[in-house]
């Protein structure tokens, strides 16, 4: 029988927060407990990131059966699988990590307690949570969608009191890896023209978002922010929003860096990621997940 374990007994598999963070590419699979305040892991989520192992469901079972203290304390709920359905899944506590992790020998266990101990005090774990917010709140209905104004409103919401210019446009010239973004100069007359572009179809809207990419609005949190705006505005034209956990990251880094001067690849997968999901909270909650995934670097 399935024990109710996280947020107490009144909330149902789909109510309960859950998040997933990225460690060396491997997703690592949590949820909430608001009586604890703090994040229940997937126990064999933290064996695959950590052992080398061709199946960490048995090798965390084994050690499980084997330590008395892991076998009594670790809870069991539903989690969301690779193959889009839900199972009872093992997750253990930071407190259990420990001592999971005392058990394991892996280069890689120290990396990855300080990993899950920097978890909610940086920047853009902060402002995950805020994105979480925007769905839970019921805020991201008022967003303006497909304006300028409307993508300001989204980052002044993302990073709020976080950056002292969330949610203004920058004053000053960016680059990444050599690629000039908008010319501050023109961005604001650059912006005007984007926002008046057509969503009409799905290419157009596409390119919309290219395009937005390209002008780089603002000095940090741009593809956060913009991927956001881009599901609003699929949402409104075509009810339909991206199923960003369907893109592969390494993918999709390539096609927006390759969108500059050829949008088809960026077309492509979008297009496949396509769902009608569009009020569905967990295809919302993992599309901030796997958008602050993209921006991240690899930890080992």
């Amino acid at each position: 029988m399935e024990k109710d374990i996280v947020g107490g007994d009144n909330l149902t598999d789909n109510q309960r927060k859950t998040s997933i963070r990225f460690f060396d590419s491997i997703p690592v699979r949590s949820v909430w407990d608001e009586e604890s305040s703090t994040w229940w892991l997937c126990a064999a989520d933290v064996v695959s990131a950590v052992v080398e192992t061709s199946n960490p469901r048995v090798y965390w079972a084994t050690v499980k059966r084997r330590n008395s203290e892991l076998f009594a304390n670790c809870k069991q709920l539903k989690l969301t699988a690779s193959d889009g359905k839900k199972y009872n899944t093992d997750v253990i506590s930071q407190e259990m990590l420990n001592s999971l992790m005392a058990i394991i020998k892996s280069p890689k266990k120290n990396v990855f307690i300080e990993w899950i101990n920097s978890i909610g005090s940086s920047i853009d774990e902060k402002s995950k949570v805020k994105a979480y917010e925007l769905f839970e709140s019921g805020v991201i209905n008022s967003i303006e969608v497909g304006t300028v104004r409307g993508l300001k409103q989204i980052h002044a919401f993302i990073f709020g009191g976080l950056y002292d210019f969330a949610g203004k446009i920058r004053d000053k010239n960016i680059s990444k890896n050599g690629f000039m973004f908008a010319n501050v100069m023109f961005l604001e007359d650059n912006l005007l023209k984007i926002e008046k572009m057509p969503e009409t179809s799905l290419e157009d809207i596409v390119k919309k978002y290219v395009e937005m990419n390209i002008a780089h609005p603002f000095m940090e949190g741009n593809g956060r922010s913009t991927r956001i705006w881009l599901d609003l505005i699929l949402r409104k034209n075509m009810s339909k929003c991206v199923d960003w956990s369907r893109i592969n990251k390494k993918d999709y880094l390539s096609a927006m860096e390759m969108s500059t001067h050829n949008d088809s690849q960026i077309q492509k997968l979008i297009k496949s990621a396509l769902t009608d999901s569009i009020d569905d909270r967990e295809v919302f909650m993992k599309g901030i997940d796997y958008s602050y995934y993209y921006e991240s670097e690899d930890l080992v």
